[in-house]
C-alpha cells in the first residue's frame, strides 16, 4: 500500500462534462426553428482574403424582425461570398441582397422538417452522452489503475461520484434535447 492517498480530479471530470455541454448548445443553436436567430449563422465561414473567416467577423448580424436576419457585410467586394457561404452553409435559406446588406427570409418549417430537425436534435444529444460516458470511462480508469492504492469503501465513493456526476450531465442533456424538441415543433 502507498502512503499516498488517492485524489480523484472530479473537477476536470466535471469541467470536460460541462464543454460536452457547451458543444451541444452550440449545435443545438445552429438547428433552425422557424424563428431568426443571430447564432444559427455561428457555423458559417467566408471566404474572405484567402482564409477561411467566421460570418460574423466580416459584418454585422441583426435580427430586426422574428422571421429576418440581415448582415450588413462591411467591405462590399465580400457581399458575393457571404452570399455563396449561406447558400452552401446547408441551412437553406436564400439570400436577398440590398447593397451591402444581405437579408435572410426564414421559411416557415413544415411538419416533415420540424420532425426531421427532431431527430437532428435527438443525434446530437446521443453525441454529447457519448461524450460524457467517455469522460465518466476515463475517470473509471483512473480508480481502477490506483485501486491497490485504496480500500474497497474508497474505490465505491469514487465509483459513486464518477456515476453521480455523469447522472447529472445525462440529465442535463436529455433536458435540453426535450426543451429543443418542444422548441422545434413550436408552430
Amino acid at each position: 500500500m502507498s502512503n499516498e492517498e488517492f485524489m480523484l480530479d472530479t473537477d476536470d471530470l466535471e469541467r470536460r462534462m460541462t464543454g460536452a455541454m457547451g458543444a451541444l448548445r452550440t449545435e443545438f443553436a445552429s438547428l433552425r426553428t422557424g424563428r431568426a436567430s443571430a447564432s444559427m449563422l455561428d457555423p458559417v465561414t467566408v471566404d474572405a482574403y484567402g482564409a477561411q473567416t467566421p460570418l460574423n467577423q466580416v459584418g454585422t448580424v441583426n435580427v430586426p424582425e422574428p422571421r429576418m436576419v440581415t448582415i450588413n457585410v462591411w467591405d462590399k467586394s465580400l457581399v458575393g461570398a457571404v452570399e455563396k457561404a449561406i447558400m452552401n452553409s446547408g441551412l437553406g435559406i436564400n439570400p436577398q441582397t440590398n447593397g451591402t446588406i444581405v437579408m435572410l427570409p426564414i421559411p416557415e418549417l413544415n411538419e416533415e422538417r420540424r420532425r426531421e430537425l427532431t431527430r437532428v436534435a435527438a443525434q446530437y444529444a446521443e453525441s454529447a452522452r457519448v461524450a460524457i460516458r467517455h469522460v465518466r470511462h476515463n475517470g473509471m480508469e483512473q480508480i481502477k489503475k490506483h485501486k491497490d492504492d485504496m480500500s474497497e469503501d474508497d474505490q465505491r465513493f469514487w465509483h459513486d461520484e464518477v456515476q453521480g456526476l455523469t447522472d447529472k450531465f445525462v440529465k442535463l442533456v436529455d433536458e435540453a434535447l426535450e426543451h429543443k424538441q418542444e422548441e422545434i415543433m413550436q408552430v
